[in-house]
């Protein structure tokens, strides 16, 4: 069993590893922020073009790209509702690929390193995972590509984890979507739809904002 661990953990390892040097080598990074390039691969590939980018995106968000900017773009080529949802999966693929990247690598490297942040960070969120870290998402602080990392690096459940990401993500990722598909389409709906989401989210994210989860997540991140 210890066995067939250790070849799984290679194995993800070389794939993440390789995949990453295809994209970049590709330049496949700098494309996929290019909402014309994006948006003429989908009119001239169909389906297979937005699986490929649907795996650009993922790779994209996982070593720390911004999300928000996938969500545009695909926003841009795809239109409000599409471009929401598949940059939301996008960004929770990406979301897993760093989580299990931590978890299965360098994880007690990170606990070296990290030991108090990750203890006060798993301590915050080990009860109700998918509802606290939901909120992490929606709070205006702290680092996408650290918070993965950290949960990975704890015993945080991934199930919890990674559920509450995808609901926390919905709102920016829907916000730039039909921002972008309102600039791709001239659709000044779509650009209404946008600026309503937003000040929807802007006056739960200042609410949050004033919580006691919001402090103990600014003093995890500024701890040194």
């Amino acid at each position: 069993m210890a066995k067939r661990k250790r070849v799984y953990k290679t194995l993800v390892i070389v794939s993440l590893l390789l995949l990453l040097t295809f994209a970049t080598h590709q330049g496949l990074f700098e494309h996929v922020t290019d909402s014309n390039w994006v948006a003429q691969m989908v009119d001239e590939h169909g389906i297979m073009a937005v699986w490929g980018l649907l795996l650009v995106g993922a790779l994209f968000t996982a070593v720390g790209g911004p999300r928000q900017v996938i969500a545009f773009v695909f926003g841009f080529a795809l239109g409000g509702v599409v471009g929401g949802l598949l940059s939301t999966v996008a960004a929770i693929i990406g979301c897993i690929f760093s989580f299990y990247f931590a978890r299965l690598t360098f994880r007690s490297t990170l606990q070296r390193r990290f030991s108090k942040k990750l203890y006060k960070f798993e301590l915050l969120i080990i009860e109700k995972t998918w509802l606290k870290v939901l909120l992490i998402r929606l709070l205006p602080v702290g680092s996408n590509l650290l918070t993965n990392l950290f949960a990975g690096a704890t015993h945080v459940p991934a199930r919890g984890f990674i559920l509450g990401s995808f609901v926390g993500y919905l709102p920016q990722m829907f916000i730039f979507s039909f921002a972008g598909a309102g600039v791709g389409l001239s659709d000044h709906t779509q650009l209404m739809v946008s600026i309503g989401l937003f000040i929807l989210s802007s006056a739960i994210g200042a609410y949050l904002y004033r919580s006691r989860l919001r402090k103990q997540v600014e003093e995890i991140e500024e701890e040194e």
